[in-house]
């Protein structure tokens, strides 16, 4: 017996459906869709419903109703690719399904274009926050797909990829396809985001053949690689060990407070690609540095906040996890703020080479309740000398971490 709800992916165009899957559409009791899918099937005497955002309610409707009626899901393109496929599955249990799938817009595209694509990375801004991820792709040199929607359309689309210094790209919009009205347009980002276009539409972007040559991002990168003034910069070796203490991950939201260079908000960058980096820095000629080191990393889900600490910080999501590398003689207050807004299970991490700010550090973290581990890191680097090499001391740097119980 076959499941009570079958989901068919109807491709690009109601031409791509079989037989077999037209025979299932007119057979349904319950017909469920998109109003421009459902449109091929309005003389259908079956019952039909749109698919609207209230997709908690589409969910109750499809539990009450599969057990004594035969319902159909149509979903454009792939169901379970970047589709509603995905959230029936896990709403309903893969036991109530079944999915006739069919071509994706991406391999419609590219056939369309005549390219292969099992290399190409694929993004969806469809409700969703993966700028970060693009970037971070495009960076690197890579071609990306990019299912767009109609607040973060082609023109939002290139204007944020100017802003960060992507403004030499190719960027190709597939408007309409699997329709009378399909088009192929091939525009530079300055005049695409002087554009209108369909809402109905995927973007393929192709960087500059010369990014695939730019280093991919690594904890403790070298301090030459980011723009840093005289030296003010978390070294290398610090950096890669902080990143540890700090436990990033993917969807984090993640403060770095004094910021300087930014270069712990880059390297955090690897880690969180679907959540939000937010730097925040006093000095107007340190902004620029973060930004540039922003343009130059792809980093794309990295805010950069101009505030002397602690102002900056009452408009900023609630963060996972708090660097604090500068605040001086405010870092008491620095703590209590961000404590009082960190999530539960956060953690905060404090930097410091000044034996006062280590005993403040730890202090106020204590009396906010928090589990306390302190290292101090001493890194000798070896220099050359006229016969041989001598190793040659850093200043020691206390990293205090404070865990807020579960």
């Amino acid at each position: 017996m076959s499941p009570p709800i079958t989901i068919i992916g109807t491709g690009v165009s109601p031409d791509n459906l079989t037989a077999r899957q037209m025979a299932i559409i007119g057979g349904a009791d319950i017909l469920v869709g998109g109003e421009r899918l459902l449109a091929p099937f309005a003389h259908l005497k079956c019952r039909q419903r749109i698919i609207d955002k209230d997709l908690k309610g589409l969910g109750d409707f499809l539990e009450q109703q599969m057990a004594a009626s035969a319902i159909v899901v149509l979903t454009s393109g792939d169901p379970l690719f970047f589709g509603i496929g995905a959230f029936l599955a896990r709403r309903l249990g893969t036991e109530n399904i079944r999915v006739m799938p069919n071509v994706s817009a991406v391999a419609c595209a590219f056939a369309r274009l005549g390219e292969p694509w099992q290399d190409v990375r694929v993004v969806s801004l469809h409700g969703r926050s993966h700028t970060g991820t693009m970037l971070r792709y495009l960076a690197t040199g890579e071609t990306v797909a990019v299912y767009t929607d109609p607040a973060h359309g082609p023109a939002w689309l290139a204007d944020l990829l100017i802003r960060n210094g992507f403004s030499d790209l190719s960027l190709c919009v597939l408007e309409q396809l699997g329709t009378s009205s399909e088009k192929i347009l091939r525009l530079t980002p300055e005049t695409a985001r002087q554009t209108v276009f369909s809402d109905l539409n995927l973007v393929v972007l192709k960087p500059d053949p010369s990014r695939q040559q730019q280093p991919d991002l690594f904890p403790g990168m070298p301090d030459d690689r980011f723009v840093h003034e005289n030296g003010l910069i978390t070294k290398a070796e610090v950096r890669a060990v902080t990143l540890s203490h700090l436990r990033l991950f993917d969807r984090a939201v993640f403060w770095d407070l004094g910021a300087g260079s930014g270069s712990v908000s880059i390297e955090a960058g690897q880690f969180i690609t679907r959540g939000s980096i937010v730097a925040v820095e006093q000095q107007a000629r340190r902004v620029g540095h973060i930004r540039e080191n922003r343009r130059r990393f792809g980093i794309g889900n990295l805010t950069v906040v101009e505030a002397r600490l602690p102002d900056g910080l009452a408009d900023l999501p609630d963060p996972d996890r708090v660097f604090i590398g500068g605040g001086g003689s405010n870092l008491a207050a620095i703590v209590k703020i961000a404590a009082h807004r960190l999530k539960p299970a956060g953690i905060i991490v404090i930097n410091t080479v000044l034996i006062d700010t280590l005993t403040i550090a730890r202090q106020t973290l204590v009396d906010l309740g928090f589990e306390i581990d302190m290292i101090q890191l001493q890194v000798n680097r070896a220099t050359p000398m006229p016969f041989s090499h001598r190793f040659e001391a850093a200043n020691p740097v206390w990293i205090i971490t404070g865990s807020r119980p579960q």
